[in-house]
């Protein structure tokens, strides 16, 4: 008699990611784009979402973005992070994905993703952890392990950061540096 393996909970997938990657419009923004009076596009990023991937950095995860879009606005806030895999440009974002495990000698089981939109599924349905946002599309939301409460660039990044840090026993430690 063969046992069938119990599928695993989204708190179990959290707790084997060792990279987290994350799409930019519609989960580090609302998906809004404004355009400057000289035409160029507008990014607004939450002050929450960068301390919660800077905390989950200082846990050992590793961070990345791969984005359907180029910005210079997100390399600047990469760059602020200290987010140092960084891919944008294209609609084909398993390319760099794969390019990423390659340098980071990962597994997917031990990668997360959080996105958004159809252009995300290449990856989300890889990843070990895949995460939507609640305002996604119904596509992602469907091959999700886990849907945040709060919506893209609204808190939801924060929110997957700090999930991640408790399924792997390092919210107190990175968190003591506040508690004084």
């Amino acid at each position: 008699m063969t046992e069938v393996a119990t599928p695993l909970t989204y708190v179990e997938r959290a707790a084997r990611v060792k990279l987290m990657i994350f799409d930019v419009d519609g989960v580090l923004t609302d998906g809004s784009l404004h355009y400057g009076a000289e035409g160029e596009a507008l990014k607004t990023f939450n002050v929450h979402d960068g301390l919660g991937i800077k905390l989950l950095q200082e846990s050992g995860v590793q961070t990345a973005i791969i984005s359907a879009r180029t910005s210079p606005q997100v390399i600047k806030r990469a760059a602020d992070l200290g987010i140092v895999h960084l891919h944008q440009g294209g609609h084909d974002k398993l390319t760099p994905f794969k390019a990423l495990l390659e340098k980071t000698g990962l597994t997917a089981d031990q990668v997360g993703f959080i996105g958004d939109d159809v252009v995300d599924l290449p990856i989300l349905t890889r990843v070990g952890f895949a995460v939507a946002v609640p305002n996604g599309r119904a596509e992602v939301l469907e091959r999700a392990h886990h849907t945040t409460v709060a919506a893209g660039g609204r808190g939801a990044v924060r929110e997957v950061c700090e999930l991640l840090l408790h399924a792997q026993g390092t919210y107190e430690r990175v968190m003591a540096q506040f508690l004084v």
